[in-house]
């Protein structure tokens, strides 16, 4: 694809800066609060038991870019990452196995006539690698308050008893969810949708989106001037070469739907790389700078993988990165 630019934005191996305890750090959501464009990640901290939820940001009053991002340290130690929040509550189901791929949201509760914000993720009540169910962090005006359980656990047989990679919108007035369900590890992955009003209860029965054949990671839309866009993930974990077309795809619609039929024809936006930071993207968050589609340059950051020259134990590099283009044409 003509005119596209690749940033690569953290690597372990390059380091985070005056930050120390930081292992990794992908699974970006980007906001924009306060005045500026903040990251919301998921990664591994040293001296905590699970993966932890850490923030990025840009200075105040900046464009939305790829470069320019700093991790957020604690206020009382500069060279250790300020964890988003603790597990006073939430400590019986994403302790152990943490918390993983934030979604941030502003929407409205309409149980509580009140509107809010939230980061959505995925918590391990055993281990790193699931099973999951989805919760949220929610913000009170002064800080991000953890939730005592879940709002969102399998229940169906196809789900395979873990739902996670959360990727929520406030469209529509629904709280609109696309969702992973089964397991990285037995290589059956299903897209899963469902919403509800208030974002926690109530959910409309779970559709499937994506069959396991079609190994859709993510499903990221957001809003634009003449409807919505998303940027999904095809990714690759059985044995073998890579499918061709594995990577990050673009599509659009005139409505916020679960119908694959309400799409555009998907274009494929960037394949994935073997010998290169972004072995296997996915995970991606899009925004334009303006904050809606403007028919400008769209930013997409993502998450990639590389293998460690020589590495023993576990091999594999967790990056994030961004890839800039211009707006995808549509196609029916």
């Amino acid at each position: 694809m003509n005119n596209r630019k690749l940033t690569k934005i953290f690597d372990p191996s390059d380091g985070f800066g005056s930050i120390r305890d930081v292992w990794a750090a992908t699974d970006a959501t980007l906001a924009w609060r306060d005045g500026s464009w903040w990251m919301y990640l998921a990664g591994k901290v040293i001296g905590h038991e699970g993966i932890q939820l850490m923030s990025a940001r840009l200075p105040v009053g900046a464009p939305l870019a790829a470069d320019g991002w700093t991790l957020v340290p604690r206020a009382d130690n500069p060279s250790r990452v300020d964890t988003v929040a603790g597990h006073q509550f939430s400590c019986s189901w994403d302790l152990k196995g943490g918390r993983h791929c934030p979604s941030y949201v502003r929407g409205f509760d309409a149980h509580r006539q009140v509107w809010v914000e939230r980061l959505y993720y995925a918590g391990g009540a055993e281990n790193n690698w699931g099973p999951y169910t989805i919760g949220y962090l929610e913000w009170n005006g002064i800080q991000w308050l953890d939730q005592p359980a879940p709002v969102f656990t399998a229940e169906q047989a196809w789900e395979r008893g873990s739902v996670y990679e959360p990727n929520v919108i406030y469209a529509e007035g629904k709280w609109k969810m696309w969702y992973v369900a089964g397991s990285n590890q037995d290589d059956n992955l299903v897209q899963g949708f469902s919403e509800s009003e208030d974002g926690k209860s109530n959910w409309s029965p779970r559709q499937q989106v994506f069959s396991a054949e079609e190994r859709v990671f993510d499903f990221r839309v957001i809003p634009a001037q003449d409807g919505y866009e998303a940027v999904f993930s095809r990714v690759w974990v059985g044995k073998g070469p890579r499918p061709s077309g594995t990577g990050l795809w673009w599509c659009r619609s005139e409505c916020c739907s679960p119908n694959r039929n309400d799409w555009s024809e998907p274009v494929h936006i960037l394949p994935a790389a073997e010998e290169s930071w972004y072995g296997g993207p996915w995970r991606p968050s899009p925004a334009y700078p303006g904050r809606e589609s403007d028919g400008g340059r769209l930013l997409v950051f993502f998450d990639g993988t590389y293998l460690k020259p020589g590495a023993t134990g576990f091999p594999t590099v967790f990056t994030l990165g961004c890839l800039e283009l211009d707006r995808p044409a549509a196609s029916t």
